[in-house]
């Protein structure tokens, strides 16, 4: 048999992998809206004999349903009275991956289609796809890298659960950022996910710590804007598996309390057909013409395709002064306080969106990303300056400060509806109004605790 690419096998090696018992598992995975992978585990052979090539088929509820899986209304997907038929999973071979946190298992990441072979446009996969597809027409393809924090504590996921995530033990019981002393104290679980992904075929590159209690972050290579978000998705998943395999839970929830929350900044450059970069020039500040207007169609669109950035009510709760979180819409050079932040210089030259937090669908947010810096390129949109100084102080348009604000900013945005067609903004302005109504029926703690006795 070849040498495969470290975690990464091609489909004929996965094939032969799959003859001589090397894998025995094939997990069949597709990207949901809330950014998980939903799927099947499949035995290797039957993938190989029946769906490798022809697929396997889902309930088309799965791109329709909250968070609790609940099949709610107002889906033109699908609904009771359409009797929520199948879709098909289509599996994308080239997207191969070794999951080496179990035994002999593989995974293929798939495209949604319905059953006669039509993609289905709200799938956050063929979302991104569509805006991968606009950059090539102008002979570019996109690279990104998405930071994820996350918290890790010292109780089971079960029993977290049991005691409502409450009185949780953090893994580290100080601020621990960039501290060796606090990421050594769990070296045994970061180190087992850093060097399973890096199996999988991801190309770590660090680990740190951050400064809520427990926090920390794993840091991966840039990519391809697809293949980044299939290696994101999974990542998420697999540490979590790794987590709760070594007693631990962790959560990637944007804000866990009132401490600072968890991020996902998102970095994005282009390059051309030839590989060239796309961003550098000779402009002001050493920026291509582009460049400049793409970071402008970014300013300008980002409050209201903010909810593909920022998809959950807890999302919002992360956008605080003094935080690390953005709160204006203003760009600067390596301004941590501003929404967009440029780094690098020349070939490396990219900006780093700010807005996401740990919970975000990454094909979603990027898909927003590159749609908005597209539209400041067809407008020819100009650069305001950049801005130095507290940007949580400056008179600027603001992020969205909650969920509700977000979605109806989206239900308006033509272009929103330009980019990603009706079809998508219905579906996850439908998701959002869910989502709302969900959280506006709740009763928190915060009230129990608030009016029980003392109102």
């Amino acid at each position: 048999m070849a040498t495969i690419r470290r975690g990464r096998p091609s489909p004929d090696e996965l094939m032969a992998m799959i003859d001589d018992g090397a894998v025995d598992t094939v997990v069949l995975a597709l990207t949901d809206m809330q950014g998980r992978l939903q799927g099947k585990r499949l035995d290797a052979r039957f993938f190989a004999e029946e769906v490798a090539e022809s697929g396997s088929e889902g309930c088309s509820y799965l791109l329709a349903s909250d968070v609790d899986m609940r099949t709610v209304d107002g889906f033109a997907l699908t609904s009771w009275d359409r009797g929520y038929g199948d879709f098909a999973m289509r599996p994308d071979l080239t997207t191969t991956r070794l999951v080496p946190w179990f035994e002999r298992t593989a995974i293929v990441f798939s495209d949604v289609t319905t059953v006669e072979g039509e993609p289905l446009a709200v799938s956050p996969r063929q979302v991104l796809q569509a805006q991968c597809d606009r950059l090539s027409a102008r002979g570019w393809r996109g690279l990104t890298g998405t930071e994820l924090e996350f918290m890790v504590f010292r109780d089971s996921y079960e029993d977290a659960w049991r005691a409502g995530y409450r009185d949780l033990t953090p893994a580290n019981l100080y601020n621990v950022d960039y501290s060796l002393q606090g990421t050594g104290r769990i070296e045994g679980l970061l180190g087992r996910i850093r060097r399973d992904m890096r199996d999988a075929g991801m190309e770590v590159e660090s680990v740190k710590g951050e400064c809520n209690l427990g926090q920390h972050e794993i840091a991966f290579k840039y990519a391809p804007l697809l293949d980044k978000c299939d290696e994101h998705s999974l990542y998420k998943l697999g540490a979590k598996e790794i987590a709760a395999l070594e007693g631990y839970s962790l959560t990637f929830m944007a804000k866990f309390n009132e401490r600072e929350g968890n991020s996902c900044h998102v970095h994005l450059s282009l390059r051309d057909d030839e590989g060239r970069p796309v961003f550098p020039g000779s402009g002001e500040h050493g920026f291509s013409e582009t460049f400049a207007a793409f970071l402008a169609g970014m300013l300008a669109h980002a409050r209201e395709l903010s909810f593909f950035l920022a998809p959950n009510v807890n999302s919002y709760k992360r956008f605080a002064e003094g935080s690390f979180a953005p709160t204006a819409l203003l760009w600067g050079f390596d301004n941590r306080t501003c929404s967009f932040r440029v780094v690098g210089h020349g070939p490396s030259l990219r900006v780093e969106c700010r807005i996401p937090g740990g919970d975000v669908n990454p094909y979603l947010a990027v898909a927003a990303l590159v749609a908005a810096g597209l539209a400041g390129v067809e407008a020819g949109l100009a650069l305001p300056a950049p801005f130095a100084g507290n940007a949580y102080l400056a008179d600027a348009p603001r992020v969205p400060t909650s969920l509700h604000e977000a979605v109806d900013l989206l239900e308006a945005s033509t272009v929103a509806r330009a980019a990603f067609g009706d079809e998508v903004v219905e579906h996850y302005v439908n998701a959002g109004r869910v989502e709302v109504a969900a959280f506006d029926a709740a009763v928190t703690d915060w009230e129990r605790y608030r009016g029980f006795e003392r109102l």
